[in-house]
């Protein structure tokens, strides 16, 4: 729970009993690889805190998985669209490999926050943070060609490309295994 109070701390100013107010709406769990975090077709009612391990987004078309997000150490992970609407996902979050998250309950952060300022100034910031991250990567698909999507994410998120297979990052810039080998093996001639 420490690695959480951090990052807590590192988006705003939170008090020793704004924790204390806060632990009701938290739960530690370890999710085995492949385990869903969330399934497509049920509401989100959660933001998972990633400890340790990495997960991805993700749906499914005709049997092909498109990635649509990787989550790792110190961040949220979470189905923004679904948490704020209430909506089903369409989407789901499966861990890539083992994997422990502090989960955050949403009503129980919604009950603390009528409490706390500082609780509510904190979901805030979360949400915040998480849908800047996914605009982000949706600009990436309209603003450049997939070798272009390929550098941004090296100069940008490199801890991506070292625990990201070739197949997921392949799906995730939105081309083949092929393709993205073709891609690299054309810079590395230049």
């Amino acid at each position: 729970m420490e690695a959480l109070l951090r990052y807590i701390r590192s988006l705003t100013s939170f008090s020793t009993e704004n924790w204390a107010l806060l632990q009701p709406a938290l739960t530690q769990k370890t999710f085995r690889k492949k385990e869903f975090l969330l399934k497509e077709g049920t509401v989100c009612r959660s933001l998972f805190f990633i400890v340790k391990g990495y997960c991805k987004s993700y749906y499914e078309i005709d049997g092909i998985v498109k990635n649509t997000g990787f989550f790792f150490e110190n961040e949220i992970a979470t189905n923004v669209s679904s948490f704020g609407s209430g909506q089903k996902s369409e989407f789901n979050i499966a861990a890539c490999e083992p994997l422990t998250a502090i989960i955050i309950d949403k009503e129980k952060l919604f009950e603390a926050a009528k409490n706390s300022i500082e609780i509510e100034t904190l979901g805030r910031h979360c949400i915040r943070l998480f849908a800047t991250k996914q605009e982000e990567f949706a600009n990436l698909f309209q603003l450049y060609t997939p070798q272009e999507r390929l550098e941004y994410i090296e100069a940008r998120y490199p801890a991506l490309l070292q625990r990201v297979s070739l197949s997921q990052l392949a799906s995730f810039l939105g081309v083949t295994r092929e393709t993205l080998s073709r891609i690299r093996k054309r810079r590395s001639q230049v």
